[in-house]
């Protein structure tokens, strides 16, 4: 066997560099619960006061079922939770699936559940407080 002769500074040395290297496996291990975080969707908008009605609304559509043309009280993100869905707004026909966001703007539009079975929207929805 071999003896080593060290210094006080460098026993300190190892002595930290053995800390850090267990304590890195400690985070590594603990690394993994964190959340993960991922922006779905970002929009800049320029609301029509300061006193603002935010609503989240979940929306279950049947099969094959087709909203006439309408508008929506307030602009905002839309996530699609389950289903298939064509949104036609603005004169633009767009699909989305499972997970998809989208930006409804407030114009004219119809959606229509397009997938095999039912389909559910969440709306998030910022509208002027009446």
């Amino acid at each position: 066997m071999f003896k080593i002769l060290t210094t006080k500074p460098v026993k300190a040395f190892l002595v930290t560099l053995v800390t850090l290297m267990i304590s890195a496996q400690v985070f590594s291990a603990q690394d993994k619960s964190f959340l993960n975080r991922t922006i779905l969707l970002e929009n800049k908008v320029e609301l029509p006061s300061n006193n603002i009605n935010a609503k989240l609304i979940r929306v279950i559509f049947p099969f094959a079922f087709k909203t006439p043309l309408h508008t929506h009280e307030g602009p905002g993100p839309r996530y699609v939770v389950k289903g298939k869905f064509k949104v036609i707004e603005g004169g633009k026909t767009n699909t989305y699936s499972v997970g998809d966001v989208f930006w409804e703007s407030g114009a004219l539009m119809s959606v229509e559940n397009i997938g095999e079975d039912s389909a559910e929207l969440i709306i998030f929805e910022l509208a002027p407080n009446k």
